[in-house]
């Protein structure tokens, strides 16, 4: 059985940039992302520079990467960044509470960051420490960081083995503060969010976008709470200016019962189909942080950024709980390809995304498995996306989509987005019917268009996953499109994720 959809896209109307830190990932040290993910050790036979696996680092830059959080999540927390620095031989260990209850050595730490950064082309988003931190502590990371001059945490930087500063764009001032962070009220992490922003001071020519750790999915009070703080230190005569330049908030994916509560690899066709309805409900609640932020700043001043998104499932079994590593699925695809669509509609105010996590953990880009590495389903969306970076949106319409029921509300089985760079545009479809093929049909007006490329990511069920013996179940395949008389058609197999590369007359 084969359902229709039918969309136009006006090629001749541009919106908002879609910006590539939209792309934006995340690594915390939790169970293998950090250790026996990112780093190996400079002693270890698994390919490496300077102890960072050389195959993860190739992986993501195939992505483009454009920028990594660390070194958390709860976790940064809980972190002092001095812990980290120096001769490996002598960091103290530390003990990681928040996940697995394991010792870490630090042999990560700051200076190990920052190479990866390099590594990956990427611009850094450190992670402060306001939940068991101080502001001084805060303010010294920066200096360390981003100071050229002669100043004691440059000279402290020097010492360590880096002359010259890094360049941090991205500072956030702590995570989560209404759980692991803390456990505030919106309204005394708001007066704590000035007080620390005031003290991560801009360095040199480095610019910090301060990011302000906001809500828990749709808690538009806790948005509302630094809006309004914002606001008010901006009357501030001596200080006029804003204290933060973006606020966040977390959206983690599940399909009812809450995270970490069902299987990542079993699951039934209404679970599927509960799962595409919370993904698709991201467009709901950013809609209403947008809403509360307009009334505040209406001249949009203050970007908003979530820098945690993603599935969560169940610890895959025989594994630490407290590791959060699980398989990914079609499943898990479609909700990225779902969540960018929404990511790129909110580009005028939605400044960056993190996808939670990288390596190992949650709905990872890759996966490990000691010398071997897989390709996870999402990793594959992420590149077949990434013409999106930095384009421009074009007005894009669903005019008829199948739909289905998930409980009481109709949901539509077909999502999409396009944008547009220069003579190049890039249409993305995600189609989420877990059984029926979908006929699409793309009124492309306003400008010609030749079809360049079109290629489709699936599996033989929306279970199917990528592992180390099957590294290449799930990867993009060719898909037969064509354009004639202006319109672009194609038939889209079950569960599937599509883009068409397009050259504009």
């Amino acid at each position: 059985m084969s359902a229709v959809a039918r969309a136009v896209v006006d090629l001749d109307v541009v919106g908002a940039r879609i910006s590539r830190h939209l792309y934006g990932h995340f690594a915390e040290h939790l169970g293998r992302c950090i250790y026996n993910g990112f780093w190996v050790g400079e002693g270890s036979e698994i390919p490496n520079v300077r102890g960072i696996r050389r195959d993860v680092v190739d992986a993501l830059r195939a992505l483009r990467i454009p920028n990594l959080r660390w070194p958390g999540g709860c976790f940064a927390d809980a972190y002092h960044w001095r812990d980290g620095i120096g001769p490996r031989d002598e960091r103290p260990r530390i003990a990681n509470t928040n996940w697995g209850d394991v010792v870490e050595n630090n042999h990560f730490g700051t200076h190990e960051f920052m190479d990866l950064c390099d590594l990956l082309g990427a611009d850094a988003y450190v992670n402060g420490n306001v939940g068991s931190g101080t502001v001084q502590e805060m303010s010294e990371w920066a200096e360390y960081l981003t100071r050229g001059d002669d100043s004691p945490m440059a000279r402290l930087r020097r010492e360590n083995g880096r002359d010259e500063p890094w360049r941090v764009p991205f500072w956030g001032l702590g995570n989560e503060p209404w759980g692991c962070g803390g456990n505030m009220s919106a309204e005394a992490y708001a007066e704590q969010a000035r007080r620390y922003a005031m003290y991560s001071r801009n360095h040199g020519d480095n610019r910090l976008v301060r990011i302000a750790a906001g809500a828990n999915e749709d808690d538009l009070d806790w948005t509302r709470a630094l809006m309004k703080g914002a606001v008010e230190s901006h009357t501030n005569v001596l200080y006029n200016s804003l204290p933060y330049e973006a606020i966040s908030f977390h959206y983690y994916t599940h399909s009812g019962s809450g995270i970490n509560t069902e299987d990542a690899t079993a699951f039934t066709d209404a679970q599927f189909y509960d799962t595409m309805a919370y993904a698709t409900d991201i467009d709901r609640v950013i809609r209403g942080h947008i809403a509360v932020m307009d009334s505040y700043d209406p001249d949009r001043r203050i970007d908003l950024v979530c820098d945690e998104w993603g599935t969560w499932w169940n610890a895959a079994e025989g594994t630490n709980p407290g590791f959060l590593f699980q398989q990914n699925t079609v499943r898990d695809a479609l909700v990225a390809g779902i969540h960018f669509d929404v990511f790129h509609r909110h580009a005028s105010r939605l400044a960056m995304a993190n996808i939670a996590q990288t390596i190992n953990v949650l709905q990872a880009m890759v996966l490990t498995d000691g010398d071997r590495m897989v390709l996870t389903p999402t990793y594959h969306v992420f590149e077949m996306n990434s013409g999106h970076h930095d384009a421009r949106q074009l007005s894009a319409h669903l005019l008829e989509a199948p739909t289905t029921m998930v409980g009481d509300d109709e949901l539509t089985l077909v999502s999409l987005s396009a944008s547009t760079s220069e003579d190049a545009a890039l249409i993305s479809l995600t189609h989420m019917s877990v059984d029926a093929d979908c006929r699409v049909r793309v009124d492309l007006r306003g400008r010609a268009a030749k079809l360049t490329r079109a290629r489709v990511l699936t599996g033989e069920s929306a279970t199917t996953f990528n592992d180390p013996d099957a590294p290449d179940r799930v990867a993009p395949a060719p898909l037969e499109a064509q354009i004639e008389d202006g319109v672009l058609t194609a038939q889209l197999p079950p569960h599937s994720f599509a883009t068409f590369e397009l050259h504009l007359g």
